[in-house]
């Protein structure tokens, strides 16, 4: 009988082969998202972190708080308090107003919200009934297809097209009035309003929300709608109790993207109203490229400002999507 064991000196002895010495090899795998990384440094890492210095700097450089404090323009925010009060206390209208910065963040916030309320809603809408309307697969990757077109139409174009549709001598503001006797400017519309130019954003959230809420609703597994029928559950409490708590995160995250979308919008608003509706945007313009009240460095700080809303507002949409996920995976 042959004994395999290694009882052999000569043979336990022996040394397995030294590994030969790995060759230096380039990261090629980071060449193909090196560009991206490069230009997202360029144009978005530096510009900011450049807008953050500035707003904490007077023209000599040094150090200051006064172009923050500047944005709350405090004898101004002061005199619009007390005006508050004393409205408040004899119940009559003082025609208070805010400090123009500060006022022109508050209607931007506005016209953000509700155009992002109503393009969620009305984005919904149209998302759940190409997907789980039951219309033909057609209907589905056209509107899909359109609307991936139509959320970045947006700037000069549009502004246009909302004049020639909606403007006094648009296309539909003349077919309402010779045809329906409609004349919607008498009665109050406006496109240099802010409903006006809310519905103008109103056209690219809605495609938008579209785009971003349709693998939600796909995430929704056939199975629990057979188990809570199953279970007996009536549509309405299925759609109650399983599909509106599992897509909550997404629409409330969805809302918070469209907001940041509307909030830093400026190329459709200037080119629509100009001047007539002095929202942020369009303050930091006028900072920046030079106004009778030229200061840039209060530019930066209104720049900052908008930074942190906008900031913030994606915050709390990663925070929602990732909620969301943990059940549509």
């Amino acid at each position: 009988m042959t004994d395999l064991s290694l009882s052999d000196h000569a043979i336990a002895g022996k040394t397995a082969p030294p590994s030969e010495a790995r060759a230096f090899r380039l990261p090629t795998q980071w060449l193909g998202v090196a560009p991206f990384f490069i230009f997202a440094t360029m144009f978005l890492v530096l510009p900011t972190l450049y807008l953050v210095l500035g707003a904490f700097q007077n023209a000599a450089g040094t150090f200051t708080f006064d172009n923050i404090v500047g944005i709350f323009d405090p004898p101004n925010l002061s005199n619009y308090m007390q005006c508050q009060y004393d409205s408040w206390f004899s119940w009559v209208d003082g025609n208070c107003r805010l400090p123009t910065i500060l006022a022109a963040y508050w209607i931007s916030i506005k016209i953000s919200l509700a155009s992002s309320l109503i393009g969620a809603f009305a984005g919904l809408a149209i998302a759940i009934a190409i997907v789980r309307g039951g219309l033909p697969n057609w209907i589905r990757s056209a509107t899909l297809t359109f609307s991936g077109v139509a959320s970045n139409f947006a700037g000069v174009p549009l502004a246009f097209a909302f004049l020639a549709t909606l403007g006094r001598l648009g296309l539909a503001t003349v077919i309402l009035n010779t045809v329906f006797g409609l004349n919607i400017y008498a009665h109050g519309f406006n496109i240099l309003s802010f409903w006006g130019l809310t519905l103008t954003y109103v056209y690219f959230q809605i495609p938008l929300m579209v785009v971003i809420i349709t693998p939600a609703i796909d995430g929704l597994k056939k199975e629990w709608g057979e188990a809570a029928a199953t279970l007996g559950a009536t549509t309405a409490q299925y759609w109650r109790m399983v599909v509106i708590p599992v897509i909550w995160p997404s629409f409330l995250g969805t809302v918070i993207l469209l907001f940041a979308n509307a909030f830093g919008a400026i190329a459709t608003a200037y080119a629509l109203t100009g001047s007539s509706l002095n929202i942020i945007p369009i303050v930091l313009y006028a900072q920046i490229r030079g106004d009778v009240l030229h200061n840039p460095h209060l530019g930066y700080a209104i720049a900052f400002g908008m930074i942190v809303i906008t900031g913030l507002a994606n915050v709390f949409y990663i925070w929602f999507r990732t909620r969301s996920e943990r059940w549509l995976k």
